[in-house]
This record gives structure tokens, C-alpha cells and sequence, in this order.
């Protein structure tokens, strides 16, 4: 009897501490490092392995392929270290992102810590560690802030279930620019929510979301309506202080942001067009034609051409060598973007079916192609993690693989916080209709990457291409959760703060006289 009342004295002082010392967005925080740290830091190391595609990244920023059997690891096998070029390098960038800085910044902690001629990815794993735990605290404090601590733990342990899943933190040792999507897409939400509730400097703020964002543009070419998308959105933050200076920081920066996302869709180098062109037709539109011959026609394209039907760029033996000027005269140069969109408009019914095939794969974390261990450590080629998995393989099991569950699941998110961001208009207070364009936000950059997925490369490599969409479909699920269980969902209001636009609004009271608008 004295032991249990040992054992409960002992649970009450340790409530009693976490209660008064650990907020609930510091508890996620350790929760995400231990994890995080346990998988990617202890053998056996956890990582992705390479599909072929590092040396786009590598090459230019002064890494290149030390183990003489590489080659033989493609796919199967997580490779931690690379060899450091000790001469001038000759390589020029193939692809123009801001991985590469990340990239460099983690060679630099390498050479100082570890060594001059021998790159060990774990470094960039740190950074991107450390990234990764600071996103998650502003995440969870957006959600969490002036709210009971019962349920702000409850909505952090929720955070590190689904966003802690090494299905996203696997990433963090490898050179694919997903890394930079998760995290900074974190960052872009949790800084446009904290705004929106105005909890820390709202310029501080406005600098980490346009930082983010313009990271988040820039880390891969396919993200350029990204940045589009979220200048146009973030527009409405113009409203929401009546200072001069905030207006013309905003203006100036959203500009940059824009022009941004243009650059990065212009800098995609000849190679890639050609590559991602191919794809476009011979695995989406071609695909889906149960004529090719009397498609390419609609295209103005020698209908002989029907035989690169379902072929792929990177095949050894193909039926036509694909840098051919034959090719280029007779067949990239008859198509683009422009014209396959159009030509999806035109065929909704070869649209539906590319999105139904993009459904399939809009839910997975993981690639399902790529192990994540070292070969060293004796797993099977290819093996996946199994460690704190549950998350991503619930997901890639339950989710319904249709286009129509997505539109049922933007439906219901918009028709649940469409009521507060409907009387936030009426009281014509901008701040508190942040919360509704933001969640607008995510879902257009969520849709963006599956269409610009399968109207630019069609169906390969789609688990990949759609990690935007996942990222973006955690978002705003998390967001909905947790307004659920703070039951901040149907409030019309829960800043409770002074705004700059009108009197200080307290949770469900409207205001006896409305605010003017600006």
C-alpha cells in the first residue's frame, strides 16, 4: 500500500514539473530530437538511398561519389559518406536550388569537426535536426498558445507522432531536396498561423515566413507556382497592421517572392526540360490514350511516335536514342506545358484518370523504391525502417487512393472553418481572417505539386514528385486536429489580443461597434 502511494506521490510531482517548466511546445520539441536523433544518429544509421539522382546536387557543390562501388547501392542502399574534391572543381550547377546551401553549410561543419576530405551526410542531418526542432516549437506554440496544458500536450504528442514519423525525418540524411519541402513548409505555416494570432513580432515574423518561403520556392524546380501561389495569398497580411513600414516590407517582399518562383521555373536547364517533356507524354498523356496514334496528331505530332508509349527517359535500350536532333526537331518542340494542360482541359476524362493514378501515391511519405539502410548494417537491399513508422504507414493504408477523397477532405476542412473566416470579414478585422486564407494556402501549394506532377512528368516517380501534397495534407489535417481538441475550431474568434485594426476582440463575444475598415 505505501509502495503505491509512493509510486502516485512520485507521477504527481512528475505532472507537477512538466505542468510548470515544460510547455507543450518544448515537449514536442524533445520528443522530435530524441527520436530523430535515436534514428539518424545510432547505428543503424537510417537514411535514403540514392535513385540516381545526387550527382545533380553534389557535383556542383564540391562532393562527388567516393566508393568504388556506388553504383551497386542505387536504390537498395543508404550511403553516409562521399569524398571532398581537393582540386579545382570543374562541375558546374545542373540544378539551381537552395539545397545547395544546406549542402555547403553542412561541408563546412564537417571539415571543422570531423574532416577535410571525407563529407559524412550526418552533418547535413544535423542542421536539417536542428531546423526540424525549431519548426515543430513554432508549430506547436501557434496551436497551443493561451490554451489549457492538458490538451496543448496532447496536440504536441500529436505533432511528433505524425511529423517525428521517419518517413519525413529519413530524408534528412540524403541529398533529396524533400528536406527542405517538409521543413520550411512548416516554418511557412507556423509563422503566417503565429501572425495570425499575434504571438511574438509580427515583423520577426514576417521574416521568417519570407526566408522560408523563398527557401521552400527555390528547393526544387517543380515548386516554382509555390512561390506564386503564396505571394498572391499573403497578400491579405497588407491588411492587418496600418504602419507604413510593415506594408512596404510586405509589398517588397512578396514581390521578391514572386519574381522568385518565375527564376526558378526559368533556370530549369535544358536537360530537365527535356527529361521531365518526355515523361509528360509518354508516361501521362500517351498513357491514358487508348489511341496514341490519333493523339500525338492532336498535338501536331507524327503519329510513328505512338511507340514511345509507357517508355522512360533513363531506359538503357530505347527505341529512340532521346537526345536525338530527330527527337528534338519532330517531337519536344511540337509540346509543352501549355499545350498538355490544355489538352487535360479538353479530355476531363483523361484527367480524371491521371488524378486518380496521382491519388494513389498523394498519401505516401515514404518512397517505396528507396531502402534506408547502410549496407554495412546486413538489411535486405531496399529494406524500409520500421522504426516510429506508425504514422506514415497508417496513412499509406487507410487513405482512400482517389482524387474524389481529396476533394471531399478540402470540403469539409473549408466548410468547417468557412464560419469564423465569414464573421472576421464582416467585422472586417484581417488579422483574424488569416486563419482561413492560410489554410487556402496549403491546399493550392498541395495541389499544385500533383498537377504540376502529372501535366509536367506524368506518372514517374509520382511518390515522389507529391511529397508537396502529403506535407501540405499533414498540415492542414494537424491544424484541424488540434483546433478540434483546443476547440478553437467553430470560435470566431481565439486571438484574444489587442489587433491593430480595432479594439481588443475576446474569444466567441463579437464587438458592440465593428471595426472600420482600413
Amino acid at each position: 500500500m505505501t509502495d503505491n502511494r509512493s509510486v502516485r506521490q512520485l507521477l504527481v510531482k512528475g505532472w507537477l514539473l512538466l505542468y510548470r517548466y515544460v510547455s507543450p511546445a518544448l515537449l514536442a520539441v524533445i520528443g522530435v530530437l530524441l527520436i530523430t536523433g535515436y534514428a539518424l544518429f545510432t547505428p543503424p544509421y537510417i537514411g535514403m538511398a540514392d535513385n540516381g539522382d545526387y550527382f545533380r546536387s553534389i557535383y556542383s557543390a564540391g562532393l562527388y561519389f567516393n566508393l568504388p562501388d556506388y553504383d551497386s547501392h542505387h536504390f537498395g542502399h543508404f550511403v553516409r559518406q562521399y569524398g571532398i574534391f581537393q582540386y579545382f572543381n570543374e562541375n558546374g550547377s545542373m540544378v539551381i536550388s537552395s539545397q545547395t546551401l544546406f549542402i555547403k553549410a553542412a561541408m563546412l561543419l564537417n571539415q571543422l569537426l570531423f574532416d577535410s576530405a571525407v563529407f559524412d551526410i550526418r552533418f547535413q542531418g544535423i542542421i536539417f535536426t536542428l531546423l526540424f526542432a525549431a519548426a515543430v516549437y513554432l508549430v506547436v506554440e501557434s496551436l497551443t498558445w493561451k490554451i489549457p496544458r492538458k490538451q496543448g500536450y496532447i496536440i504536441a504528442l500529436l505533432a511528433v507522432f505524425m511529423f517525428g514519423d521517419t518517413g519525413y525525418t529519413a530524408y534528412f540524411n540524403s541529398f533529396y531536396g524533400e528536406s527542405i519541402v517538409f521543413i520550411m513548409m512548416l516554418f511557412v505555416f507556423a509563422s503566417w498561423l503565429l501572425i495570425y494570432r499575434k504571438r511574438y513580432n509580427d515583423y520577426a515574423l514576417l521574416a521568417v515566413f519570407v526566408i522560408s518561403s523563398l527557401l521552400l520556392t527555390t528547393s526544387k524546380q517543380q515548386n516554382a507556382p509555390v512561390g506564386l501561389i503564396v505571394a498572391v495569398m499573403a497578400l491579405s497580411l497588407l491588411w492587418i497592421r496600418r504602419d507604413r513600414i510593415f506594408r512596404v516590407l510586405t509589398v517588397g517582399s512578396l514581390a521578391v517572392l514572386f519574381l522568385s518562383g518565375v527564376a526558378t521555373y526559368a533556370l530549369i536547364s535544358k536537360e530537365f526540360v527535356n527529361i521531365n517533356q518526355y515523361h509528360a507524354m509518354t508516361r501521362g498523356v500517351l498513357m491514358q490514350s487508348p489511341n496514341p496514334e490519333e493523339t500525338l496528331k492532336t498535338f501536331g505530332i507524327n503519329e510513328q511516335f505512338a511507340i514511345l508509349k509507357g517508355n522512360i527517359y533513363y531506359e538503357r535500350y530505347t527505341t529512340v536514342d532521346v537526345d536525338s536532333p530527330l527527337l528534338e526537331k519532330h517531337f519536344y518542340s511540337q509540346y509543352g506545358f501549355v499545350p498538355i494542360l490544355k489538352y487535360y482541359v479538353t479530355h476531363p476524362d483523361k484527367l480524371s484518370s491521371m488524378l486518380n493514378v496521382a491519388a494513389k501515391d498523394a498519401f505516401t511519405i515514404r518512397p517505396p523504391a528507396m531502402g534506408n539502410y547502410e549496407a554495412s548494417a546486413g538489411k535486405a537491399f531496399g529494406e524500409h525502417t520500421g522504426f516510429f513508422s506508425a504514422y506514415s504507414l497508417i496513412k499509406k493504408a487507410l487513405s482512400p487512393k482517389t482524387y474524389g477523397f481529396i476533394i471531399i477532405w478540402i470540403a469539409l476542412v473549408v466548410g468547417l472553418y468557412m464560419p469564423s473566416f465569414i464573421e472576421a470579414v464582416k467585422l472586417r478585422n484581417f488579422r483574424l481572417a488569416q486563419r482561413m486564407i492560410l489554410i487556402l494556402t496549403m491546399i493550392l501549394c498541395g495541389l499544385s505539386g500533383i498537377l504540376v506532377s502529372i501535366i509536367g512528368a506524368g506518372d514517374a516517380d509520382l511518390a515522389k514528385h507529391e511529397f508537396l501534397f502529403t506535407v501540405a495534407f499533414d498540415i492542414v489535417t494537424f491544424l484541424t486536429l488540434s483546433d478540434i481538441i483546443s476547440r478553437r475550431l467553430m470560435r470566431h474568434h481565439d486571438t484574444g489580443e489587442q489587433d491593430d485594426n480595432g479594439p481588443e476582440v475576446k474569444e466567441g463575444v463579437r464587438p458592440l461597434v465593428e471595426t472600420k475598415s482600413v
